[in-house]
């Protein structure tokens, strides 16, 4: 797989297990507690867990949702639980008594009223959560306000690294993705890891592994420009003039880049090349 400088932090094997046991745990009981208050059977089932900004977490997340912000004592980043908007609609509608064919199925802000079913719903499960995690999570969340717009509920900073969570939720014949972000922070630490953080002493490490990758060295004469034409009427025999002086070094180059010069030698009965000069401004 290849390394992505942009995201140098992942989530140990034990720690994701640990994880995805607790999930699992939470995904059981949020499903029994949504069957119980929406009165339609409900599933709740764990896709995935892994560690991403929040930045990254929100934007795959669609513009219109349902954001449900979570206070932590002590902890500046709030959690998340989100859903669609047509499934709290549906939840709400099942609540009210609505048949599965009188729920609404619509893509709009909720109302104050509706806010507050939903509030009552997700207190539930944040109990649901506190449970599952036990001594994962010392404190209780604590549901704070409801946000319709990933771009804009700031719940944490860009880059501050969350333990997502992944859903599917079936209420009767229906099922919708669900997600909840919880700060590394109040998590990694009953894991036995640290907060992920890229420090200097991670760019040492990573520079030192760069330094071991092998690369294609060439050393080369100096490119001739040349017309489409005369590369397309080339026969067997002709002959294209090279302008590189005998007493100019050849080129030293890896990906195109030149890094240094070099005249030509040997080393025993093997071609060989001495390097001249260095190009420090392309380092």
């Amino acid at each position: 797989m290849a390394y992505d400088f942009r995201r140098p932090t992942a989530l140990a094997r034990e720690q994701s297990r640990i994880l995805e046991l607790a999930f699992e745990t939470f995904a059981r009981q949020w499903g029994t507690q949504l069957t119980t208050k929406v009165r339609v059977r409900c599933r709740v089932e764990l896709d995935q867990v892994r560690l991403q900004t929040y930045d990254d977490y929100t934007a795959g997340l669609p513009t219109l949702t349902t954001m449900v912000l979570l206070e932590l004592p002590d902890e500046a980043p709030r959690a998340v639980i989100q859903f669609p908007v047509g499934a709290a609609l549906t939840w709400i509608g099942h609540m009210l008594g609505a048949t599965a064919e009188q729920a609404p199925d619509a893509e709009r802000e909720l109302t104050a009223l509706e806010q507050n079913l939903v509030r009552r719903l997700m207190s539930d499960a944040v109990e649901d959560l506190r449970y599952s995690l036990g001594d994962l999570l010392d404190v209780a969340p604590v549901v704070r306000s409801l946000r319709f717009n990933a771009q804009f509920a700031q719940a944490a900073g860009p880059n501050e690294p969350m333990v997502v969570a992944a859903f599917t939720v079936t209420f009767g014949d229906r099922s919708c993705p669900a997600t909840l972000a919880l700060p590394s922070a109040a998590l990694l630490p009953q894991l036995g890891g640290s907060v992920p953080s890229v420090a200097a002493e991670s760019a040492d490490l990573i520079a030192g592994a760069l330094e071991l990758v092998p690369l294609e060295v060439s050393v080369r004469l100096a490119p001739v420009p040349v017309r489409p034409a005369q590369i397309l009427d080339l026969t067997v025999g002709d002959l294209i003039s090279v302008p590189h002086p005998r007493t100019r070094p050849l080129d030293v180059a890896v990906d195109d880049r030149v890094l240094a010069t070099a005249a030509v030698g040997s080393t025993g009965s093997r071609l060989a090349c001495v390097i001249v000069t260095t190009e420090e401004s392309n380092r």
